[in-house]
């Protein structure tokens, strides 16, 4: 892994990063590479540095913000998206998928999300997106959509009366991940920066990278959550935990999230919100900016990546060989 780390640094697919692999019992191993501010510092990262999560915030937040709800009665996982929205009038069709349709990305939702669109209308931003008409019949096919997150962060303050963002502080600090939060964060050498929103902008460094999240000033159900190596490692830590002694809720709740729910291809399913592989063995969520986190339950193994790869460029190619190892290391010991 640490070769892979360093050829991937050195092809220019990202300034820097960390890789955190570990056990459930607490055994931690951290390889770091390159720069956090390549342009102001050749200060190397560590397991510390912040990263922009991008949409692995869907399972470090929004998932498991759901369960708790769940759990609590405030949300039915196969209740419309609807009965946990303020009331609409007439049609909305985008609010008639269930949350577990959402999660597991067979929503049917449009899977362009501009939410710029919306700028200068009257309607609330949940009846403005639930108004839109339905690609496909809800439950068919899978298709990885943003907005249907963007509606469960809406919901999950709707359904609790406070804000996302309120919500995501208590669970991290539950977690025992302080440093994990919504944005903006003040720059500093402690935060990995991305890259312009567009050209000639300054790099973004401490805002969300997303454009849609950036819209909802950077708390959103889809993304906008920077955190360390070290907090993913707690949080994987707490989730193996929960799976080997199957502690209630939140083991219940991940060991749901791990059946198969959706092919997605030929050996990869969508469980709620997470990718399964290996029948159900091993899960795994990757965010935009160049993050990743994989566990394998019953082995009691997890492996972290963050970096901030979209610094030089679209990511998922460039860290692909990066990616296809940590996977392959966490399945085959």
């Amino acid at each position: 892994m640490n070769e892979t780390l360093h050829a991937v640094i050195a092809d220019g697919a990202t300034p820097g990063g960390v890789l955190l692999t570990g056990t459930a019992d607490g055994l931690r191993t951290v390889l770091a590479a390159g720069a956090v501010v390549p342009e102001r510092s050749p200060e190397a990262p560590d397991e510390h540095t912040l990263y922009d999560l991008a949409s692995l915030t869907k399972v470090v937040a929004t998932w498991p913000l759901v369960g708790r709800a769940v759990e609590q009665g405030l949300l039915d996982i196969d209740a419309p998206l609807r009965d946990a929205l303020p009331a609409m009038s007439g049609s909305t069709p985008s609010a008639e998928p269930t949350i577990r349709q959402i999660l597991t990305h067979t929503s049917g939702m449009r899977a362009t999300t501009r939410l710029d669109h919306y700028r200068g209308a009257e309607l609330p931003l949940y009846e403005l997106m639930c108004r839109e008409p339905l690609d496909d019949v809800p439950g068919r096919a899978h298709r990885y959509i943003n907005r249907g997150f963007v509606l469960l962060g809406l919901a999950l303050a709707h359904v609790h009366g406070r804000p996302l963002d309120q919500l995501a502080r208590e669970l991290f600090d539950d977690l025992g991940m302080p440093a994990t939060t919504y944005g903006p964060l003040a720059r500093s050498s402690r935060v990995a920066p991305t890259e312009p929103r567009f050209p000639g902008a300054p790099r973004l460094w401490g805002a969300a990278h997303d454009d849609n999240a950036a819209l909802l000033g950077g708390v959103a159900g889809h993304a906008g959550v920077f955190a360390s190596a070290h907090d993913l490692a707690t949080y994987a830590e707490r989730l193996l935990d929960s799976y080997a002694t199957a502690d209630a809720p939140l083991g219940a709740w991940f060991r749901a999230g791990l059946v198969p729910q959706a092919e997605i291809e030929p050996g990869l399913h969508r469980g709620l919100a997470w990718v399964t592989a290996h029948g159900g063995h091993t899960a795994y969520h990757h965010g935009f900016t160049g993050t990743s986190l994989y566990l394998a339950p019953a082995a009691g193994r997890y492996l972290v990546i963050t970096t901030n790869a979209i610094h030089n460029g679209p990511a998922r190619t460039r860290l692909a060989p990066l990616r296809a190892l940590a996977l392959k290391v966490l399945t085959t010991g």
